[in-house]
């Protein structure tokens, strides 16, 4: 089972620290393919930007990964491991599918061919310090006790908590579920969300948290979920490991009404000690009268269909399940995200239009249970699906003992939460438009040129010129 965040970049420093005395031999091809007078790459010059705009954010002092890459003496040691690493794109952790679908993201974390090539050469050439004097500025990062979009926004205008819970030291999983009164008096459409632990050693216990918004609104089910064990107005956040916030494109927004309330649902594991924790929201409203033309929501569409006891997973299988979902209103896919549990293998969105044709938007080939990445597209590449267009979601599971993550390939896995158990669904935050809107963020798009998705909508609103 995995346990927590320390304790997964744990057991990443032993596999690390196991391949320090293993042989690059990419590496080795490489350096010995460049030309002599390629020169070697440095720490200083080369590696540190590097380091310092991928992995310090979670690789440097007191914070969850198992080292510091801060500095050369840091890294230095764990040079042949990096290396290892990198070029089999372990690390960062980013598992999207680089040869498939849309490809441009806000949040890429991953690296470009000619970083792992400078990485690599780097440590096949002797993994050389360098000029002290082409070490790049220490990077300031926040602290962790301030909210992340603080920055950007501000404090939140309403901050939400969970009533505390306590993890005994020894125990099995928990799933907290408090209700929490929002304290909103007014309609007010939110910009950004971020979600997270009240505390660092909260993290070492919490493995996700799901906030529900509950309110009077009885919004459509089908435009965030085709789960027919979804009840109420679906999700708010959710807080994983690799997702902490998210910020609505420009005009498009969450709405929170009067008496509205938060549904936690709190996923904790023991991790031999105590610790009492809580989970909170922070909420940054836009001005008050300043309303958003767009509304979004969070949606949950699984990959399989009807009821969660559809899911079955033979032992020593690999096994495929698919899932199709109608969308009634004109939308736009802002983020794509994929979860399932240990024997989740990959995960792919394919957009069906109304006139036939078909695109690939996203696959994760290789899904990672400890990292809950969301990919969220660049503006000028989100999809935009008309109504009447099919999403095609497929995931696959490997129950058998060639996935190194599986706990028993000899047990049948059906749904359940527990991380032993296996769910699969994509969260998708979805902003939808009417026929109007839509030809306009289609033609601001395009620049106004003619396209194919333009031509779709058209049909799907004036059928009879089909």
């Amino acid at each position: 089972m995995v346990r927590v965040i320390r304790a997964r970049f744990a057991r990443a420093g032993a596999i690390l620290a196991a391949t320090v005395a293993v042989t690059v031999t990419g590496g080795a091809k490489l350096a010995a393919q460049a030309p002599a007078a390629h020169a070697v790459p440095t720490f200083t010059k080369d590696i540190a930007p590097i380091f310092q705009s991928k992995c310090e954010v979670c690789h440097r002092p007191n914070n969850m990964a198992p080292m510091s890459l801060i500095s050369y003496e840091d890294a230095r040691p764990w040079a042949r491991a990096i290396a290892q690493r990198v070029e089999t794109r372990q690390m960062p952790p980013w598992h999207i599918d680089r040869t498939i679908g849309i490809q441009s993201f806000k949040n890429d974390r991953s690296l470009s061919d000619e970083q792992v090539d400078l990485i690599v050469r780097w440590v096949a050439g002797g993994a050389p310090k360098g000029d002290p004097k082409d070490m790049p500025a220490p990077k300031q990062w926040p602290d962790e006790s301030t909210w992340q979009l603080a920055a950007k926004y501000g404090p939140p205008d309403l901050v939400i908590k969970s009533a505390p819970y306590t993890m005994p030291a020894a125990a099995q999983d928990a799933w907290w579920r408090p209700v929490s009164e929002t304290g909103v008096a007014e309609p007010r459409w939110v910009r950004a969300i971020e979600i997270r632990p009240s505390t660092m050693n909260g993290r070492r216990i919490t493995h996700h948290a799901l906030a529900r918004l509950q309110q009077a609104e009885n919004l459509r089910s089908e435009l965030f979920t085709n789960d027919p064990n979804v009840v109420g107005d679906g999700l708010f956040m959710e807080w994983a490991v690799g997702k902490n916030g998210d910020e609505m494109r420009p005009d498009s927004g969450r709405l929170m009404l009067p008496g509205s309330k938060i549904v936690w649902e709190v996923h904790y594991h023991a991790v031999g000690e105590a610790i009492t924790d809580s989970v909170e929201l922070g909420v940054y409203f836009y001005p008050k009268g300043q309303e958003p033309k767009h509304r979004e929501v969070l949606a949950l569409f699984n990959t399989f269909t009807g009821p969660r006891t559809m899911l079955d997973i033979p032992p020593n299988q690999v096994t495929t399940t698919e899932s199709f979902v109608m969308l009634k209103e004109n939308a736009r896919i802002e983020n794509f995200q994929a979860h399932m549990h240990l024997r989740g293998k990959g995960m792919s969105m394919e957009a069906l239009y109304p006139d036939g044709r078909r695109e690939m938007l996203s696959q994760v080939t290789d899904f990672n249970f400890n990292w809950h990445n969301m990919y969220i597209y660049s503006d000028s590449v989100a999809p935009l699906l008309p109504k009447g267009t099919l999403l095609h979601l497929i995931a696959w599971y490997d129950n058998t003992r060639g996935n190194k993550s599986n706990p028993d390939p000899d047990q049948w896995v059906g749904w359940g939460d527990r991380t032993i158990d296996e769910m699969g669904h994509a969260w998708l935050n979805i902003t939808y438009f009417t026929d109007e809107e839509f030809k306009t963020e289609v033609a601001r798009r395009t620049g106004g040129r003619p396209s194919a998705t333009l031509a779709t909508a058209a049909a799907v609103e004036q059928p009879a010129q089909r």
